[in-house]
């Protein structure tokens, strides 16, 4: 984010509005990774509800029509543990039994998400740019970088054993170490956005925006670190933000 910025500073001069915004996303998850993870680990889905920052800066073409061009950024990294399994320790490996058993370790792992779209919208505002309040809509197109990283352990559940000794017989998993990662992606991806604007000084407003993200990004490209076999990954979700606008 702060080397966009500086990138963008020689240009401010030459724009209509600048805006600096705070923000909360809240990712769509309609992807089957996400969907694994929350079936089995202990964090649910508001743990990857997140704050974001944004800037944008807006070129008006006439009083209700705009280009607007704007960075946001999102990452959220939690830790989460196997529900139903714990982890249990012999000569041959690490194996997730029921939770039930009183297991040596806890089975866990982090998972980590990151997506900033850079992003190009077209804006009307149907009463113009000046009244009390100025409501606006629009849309676009966007570049989203993204990046989904987990690293500890994981069950195996494509590998099944049987565990069976004088009280019990379960069907028991291997617990494997992976570092597992998709770095420096692109996608192409869509958004559609509404707001309003309330002029509160000479040349600032303050605005109110809502903002859906569409796109998802392929996974499993690569063959030594990469999530195989997972559907593209869901980098959508819906941003409410509040920001501070600066007219020249």
């Amino acid at each position: 984010m702060t080397v966009i910025f500086l990138l963008l500073v020689p240009c401010l001069g030459f724009s209509d509005m600048v805006t600096f915004k705070v923000g909360y996303f809240i990712p769509r998850f309609q992807s089957d990774l996400w969907e694994v993870e929350f079936e089995n680990m202990d964090f649910t889905k508001t743990n990857y509800y997140n704050t974001n920052f944004g800037f944008s800066y807006e070129y008006f073409l006439t009083r209700e029509l705009s280009f607007t061009f704007s960075v946001d950024s999102y990452s959220r990294k939690k830790v989460g543990v196997y529900r139903d399994f714990v982890g249990i320790a012999f000569d041959e490996g690490d194996f997730a039994f029921p939770n039930d058993f009183e297991g040596d370790f806890y089975i866990s792992h982090v998972f980590n998400v990151s997506i900033t779209p850079i992003q190009l919208s077209v804006k009307f505002a149907p009463a113009g740019r000046k009244g009390p309040f100025i409501p606006y809509l629009g849309g676009g197109v966007g570049i989203y970088f993204w990046n989904v990283r987990l690293q500890g352990d994981i069950v195996n559940f494509d590998e099944e054993w049987v565990y069976e000794d004088e009280d019990y017989i379960v069907d028991i998993y291997p617990v494997e170490s992976v570092y597992l990662t998709e770095d420096n992606k692109v996608k192409v991806g869509f958004h559609a956005l509404g707001g309003v604007m309330f002029p509160v000084a000479n040349r600032i407003s303050i605005e109110a925006e809502f903002k859906y993200n569409f796109a998802k990004g392929e996974l499993g490209k690569d063959l030594y670190q990469g999530f195989q076999g997972f559907e593209p990954f869901d980098l959508s979700g819906y941003q409410f933000s509040i920001g501070l606008n600066y007219w020249f």
